[in-house]
């Protein structure tokens, strides 16, 4: 596949460097000459200097002969003229994020469709999203859904009264009788594995898997989880995330306060919220969120332009009694760093956009993608093709790609934890689990 990435960024260099390992020939089309000569020395990909609303720009990068355009510079104007551009070159497929809401807004007359493009992405909503899936479900550190919602797949941190530490795959498999799960990996320190019967889940781990969304609170029960939602949110910043994620908490009945210093942003917010308490003062006056009742909040939600205010402010809420932090880190340095300060949750925008595009980028028979926040592993679901060669064998004799495993199996109204003895049918929606380097591997073994 050729591929078209207009803005070296962050999200841009993520999605173009994940594109580039996976086989795929890649061409980026960046306008500043220090990023553009950093790109040059860090991907195996072609690097046009250039504006990506200029003709003759995309012209150098191949748009006459590309598949995919994405366009994700830190202007909205220049990400629809360059996809308004792609399409007058023939490219099949194209992606612009934007910030204006006007633009996402279902049914508006600058949507996506209207545009002539598959999507358009608005990273703001994408992460307020999926902190809301975070701050819903106790304990997690991901949280995803396929098959609209029928499958879960979850993160969570293993902590020492976690009642599976210490005990190996092969036992907990065979207690899924009644926990009926999946786990998929397991990230251990810096190393993401797909683990054996052999394994023991360990202290200080970090376990994924995959369960049927109506075992929720059995799932939940077998990791010490004893509700599954909190109910008490502070929420630092009152930007457009923090809107968007009090608003989405209030509509579910939480109690949410937000705390934004801005005196107009805090007026504004106060007006446009309902159901939310707004507080007008610092991440770090403690008096105040004391007084607020910060010691019985089910969660601190850091939501901030700055990194390092998340980061201390989310820290300081958990020694005042916060029983979960979730913030937002962008500096892949501070994202990897964050959890092991205590950070329970750290979801990053450059991620959450790429995981949202990415999907766009794979064979037609993926509907899905999510990524994982410490690591470039994925979850994806899968359609098996009709007449596809893996329905004729029992799952444990099929050749399935090393760095790969099956969750679940949606099939009609059923959700199927499998086993080795199962076989796949024409129509099936599959859950998988996938490294980095077996992504092509999954795509061309289900078609």
């Amino acid at each position: 596949m050729k591929a078209i990435i207009v803005g070296a960024g962050e999200v841009g260099f993520h999605i173009a460097d994940h594109l580039s390992k996976e086989g795929h020939d890649v061409a980026i089309v960046e306008k500043n000459p220090e990023t553009h000569r950093f790109i040059k020395e860090k991907l195996n990909a072609l690097v046009v200097l250039g504006n990506g609303s200029s003709a003759s720009a995309l012209e150098e990068a191949g748009a006459d002969q590309a598949d995919l355009f994405i366009a994700v510079t830190d202007k909205d104007e220049v990400n629809l003229v360059s996809c308004l551009l792609a399409r007058e070159f023939g490219i099949p497929r194209k992606i612009g994020r934007v910030r204006d809401l006007e633009f996402t807004r279902e049914g508006g007359r600058l949507g996506a469709k209207n545009l002539g493009l598959e999507l358009l992405i608005n990273p703001e909503q994408v992460v307020a999203d999926e902190i809301c899936a975070l701050a819903t479900h106790e304990g997690a550190t991901e949280v995803a859904e396929f098959s609209g919602g029928r499958v879960m797949f979850m993160g969570r941190y293993v902590t020492p009264d976690n009642p599976v530490a210490g005990v190996t795959l092969r036992d907990l498999g065979e207690i899924r009788g009644m926990y009926r799960l999946v786990v998929t990996a397991i990230t251990r320190g810096a190393e993401t594995i797909i683990p054996r019967g052999e394994d023991t889940i360990q202290v200080g781990d970090t376990i994924y898997y995959v369960f049927n969304k109506t075992d929720l609170s059995a799932v939940n029960y077998l990791f010490g989880i004893e509700k599954s939602e909190a109910r008490k949110v502070f929420i630092l910043g009152g930007g457009r995330v923090g809107y968007m994620v009090a608003r989405n908490l209030a509509a579910l009945k939480y109690q949410v306060k937000v705390i934004d210093r801005d005196a107009e942003r805090a007026e504004d917010l106060a007006q446009r919220l309902d159901n939310v308490l707004v507080l007008r003062t610092d991440g770090t006056d403690m008096d105040t969120l004391k007084n607020e009742g910060i010691a019985e909040a089910d969660a601190y939600v850091a939501v901030t332009q700055d990194d390092t205010t998340n980061i201390l402010c989310s820290l300081l809420a958990k020694q005042y009694g916060v029983k979960r932090a979730i913030s937002i880190v962008n500096q892949p340095v501070l994202l990897s760093l964050a959890p092991t300060l205590g950070v329970d949750a750290c979801i990053s925008r450059r991620r959450a956009t790429a995981s949202a595009i990415l999907k766009y980028v794979r064979k037609a028979e993926v509907l899905s993608v999510a990524m994982l926040e410490e690591s470039t592993a994925e979850v994806m679901e899968v359609i098996v093709s009709s007449g596809s060669s893996v329905t004729k064998k029992p799952i444990r004799n099929l050749k399935f790609p090393e760095g790969a495993i099956i969750g679940a199996v949606v099939r009609g109204p059923d959700v199927l934890i499998p086993t080795g003895n199962d076989k796949l049918e024409a129509g099936d929606h599959v859950v998988v689990f996938t490294l980095p380097g077996a992504v092509a591997q999954v795509e061309r073994f289900f078609s």
